[in-house]
């Protein structure tokens, strides 16, 4: 069966990252905060281009720790010690900046809990100093403002098997549509991305399914482009949601759909048995999907064989070993 990630890792996808998280001695203090699964384990699959937006808008290192203040919608950043020091605009402009220069970004890992880099709930103080975690960091929420397709995750955040895997499987969507426009975008092109995508976007979301079907139906009847930017804004919507385990169990019996014809009764069973039991949280989605794959390299089928489904991510990465 065709792997499907292959043709996007044919050259390591960028991701940008947190420099502190590689080890980079750029943090306040003069440290670093070097995270290992992403120093040594996603870096074998990731061309990561290292950013500290502190540094960029000339914080020297070490510095004086800065902290978001006001409300939690728009806050400033301030320097704990001197409130003079506001970094706000230089860090959204950095952030502007680097969405705009670095557009061939598939991917962002960032800092959890920096008023720079933070995703969600960073600590913003009240103008009495008491601290609620409501806040984005500055260079985050600019970028991410600027490049709303871009997959952003934070590295604590990817300590959780479900939100890894999510987050993986969209950057390496996302590096599929990058590749996508680069050949050139047709309506045959995304007409057949869309094909290939039709299982994970069903494990994801029913509703999204039904309504990426009904824009990629329009093709030849709308102008391509807008069409298109209003399909991968909704895939990446779509597949940023959770897929929780029924979901996943409906594709896993949809697939068995197809090897009805080939198996006899026992292996039937045994299927439906398997995807029982993972449905219940007895096994890792990877048992029933190893079980299926071999079942389909015994009996192939050309569509079931293109499905980004079986295959979203490297499978040394192990991302369905835990979810």
């Amino acid at each position: 069966m065709t792997e499907t990630h292959s043709a996007a890792a044919a050259e390591k996808i960028r991701v940008g990252v947190s420099a502190c998280l590689l080890g980079a001695r750029v943090r306040f203090d003069g440290g670093h905060k070097r995270n290992r699964y992403v120093d040594e384990v996603l870096r074998d699959h990731f061309e990561f281009v290292p950013f500290c937006p502190e540094v960029a808008v000339g914080l020297g290192t070490p510095r004086q720790p800065i902290r978001l203040v006001g409300k939690a919608a728009a806050p400033r950043v301030v320097g704990t010690r001197d409130p003079q020091l506001d970094v706000t605009d230089a860090l959204q402009a950095y952030g502007r900046q680097v969405a705009d220069q670095h557009n061939d970004l598939c991917g962002m890992i960032v800092k959890q809990g920096s008023p720079s880099c933070g995703m969600e709930r960073v600590k913003v103080y009240s103008d009495k100093g008491m601290p609620h975690a409501g806040g984005r960091g500055a260079f985050t929420a600019a970028l991410m403002e600027s490049q709303s397709l871009l997959p952003v995750e934070e590295e604590g955040r990817l300590q959780d098997p479900v939100l890894r895997e999510n987050f993986i499987a969209r950057v390496f969507t996302y590096a599929r549509w990058r590749q996508l426009e680069q050949q050139g975008l047709s309506k045959a092109g995304l007409i057949a991305f869309h094909a290939r995508h039709k299982l994970i976007i069903m494990a994801h979301s029913p509703a999204g399914y039904r309504e990426l079907g009904r824009l990629v139906a329009r093709v030849g009847s709308e102008a391509l482009a807008p069409l298109a930017h209003r399909y991968i804004e909704r895939l990446m919507q779509v597949l940023a949601e959770r897929a929780p385990r029924k979901r996943h169990a409906n594709v896993l019996q949809h697939l068995l759909g197809y090897l009805r014809r080939h198996l006899d009764a026992g292996d039937r069973a045994e299927l439906l048995d398997t995807i029982e039991a993972y449905r219940k949280g007895e096994y890792p989605l990877v048992v029933p999907l190893s079980l299926l794959r071999h079942h389909f390299r015994r009996n192939p089928h050309d569509w079931v064989g293109q499905q980004v489904y079986l295959q979203p991510h490297p499978r040394e990465l192990m991302l369905h070993n835990a979810v």
